[in-house]
């Protein structure tokens, strides 16, 4: 009998001390929480500093968050970019950061009070330079190849990295940008959901050239020790693009949400990113980068729209994307 009540006793204690644990609730994206994503590592590294519990709950952040409104779990959310953060910024459910943006190492200034960048990276089409030996040096020129060369692209409906050609098209043609999208359509072999799926095609041999990113490369200098994939580098310029974190101001873990932005630029964090999610991060020298990254090539020029201007063209520039699709 003595021994049940002890064994209940302990129980309850550990029951105790678990329930004790405070828990910080992170929304992200389905890649960002995968075995093969920074989230396992980040994860681990922040309850080593935290005596605390972080859980992901994963999927489409920026149309969860609409529908939860006021009513959302999430202490932070994770890896919204600035290509929507117009509507997530007018829920009003987002705190300031906190954090000094002065020193990142972005190739634009950052001012944002709200939305963090932790990482970034440049729209870019990937080809295999064993296969191809004069790649486009231009969008100009991209459009105006023979219509047998075959590209994958991703939906700007359905992907970021879709919607971010699409703005960037668009920042390079302007009022002209439908008629580029008439050249590039008969050059896209097919038009994939999301980038997972179009990247594979290529790694496949499905297609001469992917729409990716600069960084691309580094995965396959660094993991698989291949140095056959370039990213075709445009004198017009590339579409930068950041990703973003930022804590909800109701959150119930306030102090904690607040350690988690503290850490987000810390070097501990900056310094997973580069081969956890293949991108650039937003806070370390060139010099503390792996070597593969080193191999890279990188575009001279960033085009990017801020929110205010992506959101006012998305819609007429869908229109025009969508007109020349269907043809």
């Amino acid at each position: 009998m003595k021994q049940t009540l002890l064994s209940g006793g302990l129980i309850l204690m550990a029951s105790a001390a678990l329930a004790e644990t405070p828990v910080l609730t992170v929304y992200a994206p389905d890649y960002f929480t995968s075995e093969w994503g920074p989230g396992p590592k980040i994860e681990e590294a922040f309850e080593a500093t935290c005596s605390c519990d972080l859980v992901y709950s994963a999927g489409d952040l920026l149309p969860r968050l609409l529908l939860e409104g006021q009513r959302t779990k999430a202490d932070i959310v994770i890896g919204l970019n600035t290509d929507v953060t117009k509507k997530a910024r007018e829920t009003g459910l987002f705190a300031p950061h906190g954090q000094e943006t002065g020193d990142l190492t972005l190739p634009i200034e950052w001012n944002d009070d709200v939305f963090l960048p932790f990482n970034y990276g440049h729209t870019a089409f990937i080809y295999d330079n064993t296969k191809i030996s004069d790649a486009p040096t231009s969008f100009d020129a991209l459009l105006n190849a023979d219509d047998d060369l075959k590209i994958v692209v991703q939906d700007p409906r359905s992907s970021i990295s879709g919607l971010a050609l699409m703005l960037w098209v668009k920042a390079v043609y302007g009022d002209q940008a439908e008629e580029a999208f008439g050249k590039l359509a008969p050059k896209v072999l097919t038009v994939t959901k999301g980038w997972s799926e179009s990247y594979g095609m290529f790694t496949d041999g499905e297609a001469d050239m992917v729409l990716s990113y600069t960084t691309s490369p580094a995965y396959h200098i660094i993991a698989e020790g291949d140095e056959t994939k370039s990213a075709a580098i445009f004198e017009e310029g590339h579409y930068f693009m950041t990703e973003l974190v930022a804590q909800t101001a109701n959150t119930e873990e306030p102090e904690l949400a607040q350690a988690f932005m503290d850490f987000v630029l810390s070097e501990d964090f900056q310094g997973m990113i580069a081969t956890a999610n293949w991108s650039f991060p937003a806070k370390l020298e060139p010099e503390k980068l792996p070597d593969g990254f080193k191999k890279l090539n990188l575009p001279t020029k960033a085009l990017f729209y801020s929110e205010d201007e992506a959101a006012a063209l998305r819609d007429e520039t869908l229109d025009e994307w969508l007109t020349a699709f269907s043809q």
